[in-house]
């Protein structure tokens, strides 16, 4: 199974790039990510519940997806928020 919690390591690193060298867009969309992907391995660990790697992929985009629905962004923010996370996916992924 996935260790979620080096998972998480990995996730946060990926975000903690765009604090020093991103763009205004690109920092944003990795805090409003942050707060999606830690939501998720976060109840995962506290429920002890395993994950693979595509699941975890899976609820977050579904997150995102979801969120987007409900208007909580605008097209500007929803168009660099999905290219961070195909961003984070190719990072995990690797």
């Amino acid at each position: 199974m996935l260790d979620l919690e080096q998972l998480s390591d990995q996730a946060q690193a990926y975000f903690d790039q765009f604090v020093v060298s991103g763009t205004d867009e690109e920092l944003f969309a990795s805090g409003y990510l942050r707060g999606h992907v830690d939501l998720i391995i976060g109840t995962a660990i506290v429920n002890g519940e395993p994950l693979t790697l595509p699941v975890v992929i899976e609820q977050v985009t579904n997150s995102i997806n979801n969120a987007i629905k409900q208007g909580e962004l605008e097209q500007q923010d929803v168009d660099s928020v999905n290219a961070v996370l195909n961003k984070l996916i190719l990072e995990l992924q690797s």
